[in-house]
């Protein structure tokens, strides 16, 4: 009896069959609000298995969301007691999808990393290079990675990204298919995670082609559309730093609400005989805090984008330990 109780809690914690994603934000914001930066617990619908996507905020951020109870619909809490920050980030982090290496999107990851377990970090080779030269050098920080400056204390083990090719994600269930991205002439990343029929698209900083002078969005949604035939687009995180009113050659690498809607639309063009974008969740990161404005700017960019939302997506500007459940 004890045995098929045992089991039918393990199917119960993991709930394979479901589809969706659950997201955790436990950072939204770009930029200086340290202890608020850009990262996402990302995991299958009702599994407790699931990877950061960036690291900005780790620790701080995973304090305010249990606050929150946000954790709750994900993480069974042990003997009745709401699991504990260093139980989340030990034990159901299983790996750090990093775009690129700029400290909003790193910070989290490299302080908590003393006391984290051991787990991998996906990114492209150029990003590894930066997070060894950079971070775990010796000098900023220990080197608790598997390759670089010796001693190498091998805590993260480095997962080298191929562009377009889908790696699974390390004790879970997910799969990862990254695509680059221009974020200011430098790399950053698009990560495409997969589970059974459903995908979230999960995009670091990111420029647009015109002001970029690349075709790296454009080269994104080609990719998507193709392998999304059969499959149901649950959600798209992706960044809007400013509000219309910033010139162009002021965004260093960045999105606009403008800019947000053309992109979706010519994700939508490419992708009209395929799934449609009718209902899909589009979760806007990334947007800057100012000494001066504060975050005034999140209500313009929200009504910004509503206004010019003709696609019938769902904008959703979360804040920090918010719950958002990807169907």
């Amino acid at each position: 009896m004890r045995i098929f109780l045992f089991i039918c809690s393990l199917f119960s914690m993991h709930s394979y069959g479901q589809s969706g994603f659950d997201v955790v934000a436990l950072g939204v914001n770009g930029g200086i609000s340290d202890g608020n930066l850009t990262a996402f617990f990302i995991s299958p619908k009702g599994d407790d298995r699931g990877v950061m996507c960036d690291a900005g905020t780790l620790v701080n951020g995973v304090s305010v969301a249990l606050q929150q109870d946000s954790f709750n619909s994900i993480i069974a809490p042990s003997s009745g007691q709401q699991a504990s920050i260093g139980t989340i980030i030990k034990s159901h982090i299983k790996g750090y999808l990093i775009s690129h290496s700029h400290l909003d999107h790193v910070a989290g990851l490299v302080i908590a990393s003393v006391d984290d377990s051991k787990k991998p970090i996906y990114a492209f080779p150029s990003v590894i290079a930066d997070l060894q030269d950079n971070y775990f050098n010796w000098r900023a920080w220990p080197n608790f990675a598997d390759s670089g400056v010796e001693p190498t204390l091998k805590k993260y083990t480095y997962r080298a990204l191929e562009e377009g090719k889908s790696l699974p994600l390390t004790n879970t269930s997910m799969q990862v298919t990254p695509f680059p991205l221009s974020h200011g002439g430098r790399l950053s990343t698009a990560f495409l995670i997969e589970h059974d029929n459903s995908a979230l698209l999960c995009m670091g900083d990111t420029g647009a082609d015109s002001i970029e002078k690349s075709d790296h969005l454009a080269t994104l949604w080609q990719a998507l559309a193709q392998r999304l035939e059969g499959k149901k687009l649950t959600g798209i995180i992706i960044e809007s730093s400013y509000t219309n009113a910033r010139p162009d050659n002021l965004l260093f690498g960045h999105l606009t609400p403008r800019l947000v809607i053309q992109s979706l639309q010519d994700f939508a063009r490419i992708n009209n005989k395929g799934q449609s974008l009718q209902g899909v969740k589009v979760l806007i990161s990334h947007i800057k805090y100012s000494l001066d404005t504060g975050f005034s700017n999140k209500k313009v960019i929200k009504e910004q984008l509503n206004s010019a939302n003709t696609l019938g997506v769902e904008f959703v500007i979360p804040t920090q330990g918010d719950y958002i459940s990807f169907d």
